[in-house]
């Protein structure tokens, strides 16, 4: 494993432990010749998802354009960078158990609402404001109301005919 600050391929594990859902080794990592240290994750290689965008593009499943969403979702919310991996784990998990290779990003997006909406109120309503595109108060308006009424969120909120 090379260095992220210095490059050196001389780096040693220092410790290593299963992430919470057990899906995944976490390693903590020192260089040998800088002595910085970093974290890195180590997890089995499956079959790869193709995700189908909107406009019908089809890319690579990235991990962390989703967990880059959650964690912008999650500013100076009390949600820990392992909460917001654990969503990111959990979409992923059922995206492989249900065995297809290839998914819509809207219902990836479902996936992660639903998970924000469990999780934290403020997150949830700031992730659904741009996954839904929200352009008035009003719909965030809805969307609070159904946070206070559904329980649960029905999957994309639908905007009105305009």
């Amino acid at each position: 494993m090379r260095c992220p600050y210095c490059r050196s391929e001389n780096t040693e594990v220092i410790d290593s432990r299963d992430t919470v859902n057990g899906e995944s080794i976490r390693r903590r990592r020192e260089c040998t010749s800088c002595g910085k240290r970093f974290t890195t994750y180590e997890r089995v290689d499956l079959a790869e998802i193709t995700v189908i965008k909107k406009d019908s593009t089809r890319q690579p499943f990235d991990r962390v354009k989703i967990l880059n969403g959650i964690v912008h979702a999650c500013e100076k919310r009390p949600v820990s960078m392992e909460q917001a991996e654990a969503i990111v784990d959990k979409v992923e998990s059922k995206i492989r158990a249900s065995g297809i290779h290839e998914i819509e990003s809207r219902k990836i997006g479902d996936m992660v609402v639903k998970e924000l909406f469990r999780l934290d109120p403020v997150a949830y309503i700031r992730f659904a404001s741009v996954y839904n595109n929200f352009d008035s108060p009003e719909e965030f308006k809805k969307a609070v109301l159904q946070f206070k009424n559904a329980g649960r969120p029905k999957g994309r909120a639908r905007r009105p005919a305009r």
